[in-house]
């Protein structure tokens, strides 16, 4: 919910001042740009297109291909560029692609290109992008995430060469040659990112041509330890020429990062160093000028698609149920039942009815709905082995927080289902756009209380979609899954209702009571609707 509400605090905000920058005012619009087939795509590396074969693309989707012209043909990378498009159009690969493709010339292994991104999964969901091309033109792809150790992301970061048992080194002329990155492009979550920034030997953004944020609104809503103008001020160009300035920017709390950006590169066919270049993205990207100045851009291109600021995938069709107040479990199941097995994913307000929902449908024994907890109140490798699982078949429903409602692709979800209505435009957007991805087709379902229609109603004006018809249930499904309910909630309050503490452990005693109260008091209020 905390998600939610920053979200929803930074949308008011935005509405309020109405304020636009002026280069937003003159978009790109993609929409008009046509697909185009790898075969004639300028410039493509052979091995790429190779690589992107084997991925099963054979043409690029219209935002692909207005990057690939901003940054590979004939805008050359001279321009920033912000990209304000839908879930699913193809937003990873616009950038991962001309990013693989430029420094495939590079002829010194270096960190040449930063992506950052909010969670975890989406990190690796991206990394895994660039490992299906990157490796096809010698690149290497890393990852700082925090799922491993520090020791772990070090060991695939950093290169140290082995030094000759009994030769004599003089310390001051090797010392700032013993580390190098063993890696040409970094993807990673910030707090992880500034982790290296400040403790990691050897971990330097001296030689950064690229940095891309994905899924900006939130990268810039939340201060993540202030990890841009962290990153911004230590790729910056020295202003004394090509030569290292005798007293070096270096911040008190950036640790072993002793160096800032020098104005010509070693080990990139002996050009000048090009400026930092920067690419943001987002299906919701922010409006705030506040919020984008902090990106320092340099004359940004702004694409963006169709005229309205939000926009839903074109195939994504939206319906309603309108429940009876204190049995909406009784509904989500007979909807389920008459998906007759496709997959979906139910979308809940908070870590705790993520997980209480999951219990009760999994009380009520239907062998067809086999459903599963992903939400932040579980640990990364719990959460990725449900997503694998999810992904493989092997689970039906994905009863999901917020946690997985940004960015994050799973291949045929038919359906998105809004248990808890989005209060804000901007949740209802990520959260639909789970599905309908790729121009494929999907449904995004909403149940809905008597007291909710009309905030619903203004919610989808102001996402562009004025057509959200009622979806109906056959009611011989409803039947059989009443009778079930009572004794599957009776099952819920015994599985959550806490357990006393043992005699003689005194300490502690008073706190797990008040616990015990306000969870009570809780599974009282939501017991009609988990």
């Amino acid at each position: 919910m905390v998600v939610e509400e920053k979200d929803g605090q930074a949308q008011a905000q935005e509405e309020t001042t109405n304020l636009v920058v002026p280069w937003m005012r003159a978009p790109v619009d993609v929409s008009h740009v046509d697909s185009c087939s790898l075969e004639t795509l300028p410039s493509l590396h052979p091995r790429l297109k190779e690589a992107l074969e084997k991925m099963g693309i054979s043409s690029l989707f219209p935002v692909q291909v207005a990057v690939w012209h901003e940054t590979i043909g004939p805008g050359g990378f001279e321009r920033d560029v912000c990209v304000n498009s839908p879930t699913g159009s193809g937003k990873t690969l616009s950038y991962a692609l001309p990013i693989v493709q430029t420094l495939s010339s590079r002829a010194v292994r270096c960190l040449r290109a930063l992506v950052v991104l909010p969670t975890r999964d989406l990190a690796l969901q991206v990394k895994g992008v660039f490992d299906a091309i990157a490796p096809s033109v010698g690149l290497s792809v890393g990852s700082a995430v925090g799922q491993s150790s520090i020791a772990g992301d070090i060991a695939q970061l950093i290169k140290t060469p082995k030094l000759d048992a009994g030769i004599c080194y003089d310390p001051e002329d090797i010392s700032q040659n013993l580390e190098s990155s063993a890696v040409d492009i970094l993807v990673a979550t910030p707090g992880r990112l500034m982790d290296h920034i400040n403790n990691t030997k050897g971990f330097t953004l001296e030689h950064l041509r690229y940095l891309v944020v994905d899924e900006t609104d939130r990268l810039l809503r939340e201060s993540y330890q202030e990890w841009l103008p962290t990153v911004l001020k230590l790729t910056q160009a020295s202003d004394d020429g090509p030569f290292p300035s005798s007293s070096p920017f270096v911040p008190s709390s950036f640790g072993s990062l002793l160096t800032i950006r020098r104005h010509v590169e070693r080990g990139f066919k002996g050009k000048p160093y090009p400026r930092l270049a920067k690419l943001a993205l987002s299906a919701t990207l922010t409006q705030d000028p506040s919020k984008l100045i902090q990106l320092d851009l340099h004359h940004p291109l702004f694409m963006t698609t169709g005229a309205t600021r939000y926009r839903l995938p074109e195939k994504l069709e939206c319906l309603r149920l309108i429940c009876e107040t204190g049995v909406k479990p009784v509904y989500l199941v007979g909807l389920l039942k008459s998906l007759e097995g496709e997959k979906c994913i139910v979308f809940t307000s908070s870590v705790e009815t993520t997980r209480r929902l999951c219990k009760l449908l999994n009380f009520f024994g239907d062998s067809m709905i086999k459903a599963k907890e992903y939400s932040g109140g579980l640990n990364q490798a719990v959460r990725s082995k449900e997503l694998k699982a999810f992904r493989k078949g092997d689970i039906q429903v994905l009863i999901s927080s917020d946690a997985l409602a940004r960015g994050m692709d799973v291949e045929l979800v038919t359906n998105v289902i809004n248990y808890d209505m989005p209060q804000y435009p901007k949740t209802f957007i990520h959260r639909a756009g789970r599905t309908a991805r790729a121009g494929r087709a999907g449904r995004c379902f909403t149940l809905l209380g008597d007291h909710e229609v009309r905030r619903f109603s203004n919610l989808l004006k102001k996402v562009g979609n004025a057509s959200c018809p009622i979806y109906p249930i056959p009611p011989d499904l409803f039947g059989p899954v009443r009778a079930i309910y009572e004794p599957a909630l009776a099952k819920l309050k015994e599985s959550v209702e806490p357990i006393a503490p043992k005699r003689g452990r005194q300490v502690g005693f008073k706190h797990n009571s008040k616990t015990t109260n306000s969870q009570t008091k809780r599974n009282k209020a939501t017991s009609g609707q988990a």
